[in-house]
């Protein structure tokens, strides 16, 4: 038999960090899980702590890794992704998408392992096209209140198009939109765990704006499997590529449907819009559909079900 693969994942005990972590070992592949613990909880990967093919490492990769990893492939996930989260720790969203990225392309390149980093829908900023393409270059405000997170986002693409032109190192980028299901913080602050907790606390639900605004959902599972592809299936090496749900729902809409599943009765109440709130945000996954045969399966009412009892639970 040979030994498995060697898949270093960052942020690995974050909400998409340890799905994919479990994702991974139940491909039989041998998980480094690194993580700080800013976001991240070991409780996301307390049941894979017993498994011989995982190893948990708490680690912040803007320091320099001492000694060279024997690693066949990097996800690069760590970053605060919250609004509320990368406003609190703005110096530290910064680093890790910037020095960050550029510790682990350099063991990417030193080890010959594939590279994949994960960027966001936030570095279209408030878009002037819609729905948003990858050929997109984004409406930033580069010294906004999300710049930290944004710009800093951006910066980690260009140090990874950087790496796999001057290197040939084989790295490629996702643009991951809204995502959500169980293991998402309850204090995480995005909008459906915001939704949810005031629904189970007994409202109301707050809306900012006038809740037109519009975001798409895609389900944790359905993000999962479209990043185990981006990694793993050929003909991914240099491409920048969306991972969202297409389908755009406004705010206040997920507000409703929230509230009807837990206690129709609420009441929903509206406050000012934050600064630099994007207005519209729908990915475009053309060429997710045409490179990864890939496309969004779960229904958002049906994903909210296990959202909704995860929260239960805690």
């Amino acid at each position: 038999m040979t030994d498995p693969k060697i898949v270093l994942v960052s942020g690995g005990a974050g909400f998409i960090g340890s799905h994919i972590c479990e994702a991974l070992i139940n491909l039989d592949y041998r998980v480094l899980c690194v993580d700080n613990l800013s976001t991240g909880s070991e409780k996301n990967i307390a049941h894979l702590r017993s498994n011989p093919l995982f190893e948990f490492i708490r680690f912040d990769v803007t320091n320099i890794l001492s000694g060279v990893f024997e690693v066949d492939y990097i996800f690069h996930l760590a970053s605060p992704a919250s609004v509320p989260d990368y406003q609190n720790m703005p110096e530290e969203t910064a680093l890790v998408n910037s020095v960050g990225t550029r510790l682990l392309l350099k063991l990417a390149r030193a080890a010959g392992a594939k590279f994949l980093y994960t960027s966001t829908s936030e570095i279209y900023g408030d878009p002037k096209e819609h729905p948003q393409s990858e050929s997109y270059w984004g409406n930033v405000n580069p010294n906004g209140i999300r710049a930290c997170y944004d710009e800093s986002k951006r910066f980690g693409e260009m140090f990874t198009m950087l790496y796999f032109r001057k290197y040939d190192v084989d790295t490629r980028i996702v643009r991951i939109f809204n995502t959500y299901g169980p293991r998402m913080r309850p204090d995480d602050g995005r909008v459906i765990s915001n939704f949810i907790n005031q629904a189970l606390a007994g409202g109301p639900l707050t809306v900012y704006g006038d809740g037109k605004q519009t975001r798409s959902f895609c389900y944790v599972s359905d993000m999962v499997e479209a990043l185990v592809k981006a990694m793993f299936t050929d003909g991914t090496k240099g491409e920048v590529i969306n991972l969202g749900n297409p389908e755009e729902l406004n705010v206040i809409n997920l507000a409703q449907i929230i509230r009807d599943q837990i206690n129709p009765k609420l009441e929903i109440v509206k406050r000012p819009l934050p600064d630099d709130d994007p207005a519209r945000r729908r990915p475009e996954i053309a060429k997710a559909r045409k490179l990864l045969k890939w496309f969004p399966v779960v229904p958002l009412k049906d994903g909210l079900v296990k959202t909704i009892e995860y929260y239960r639970s805690l």
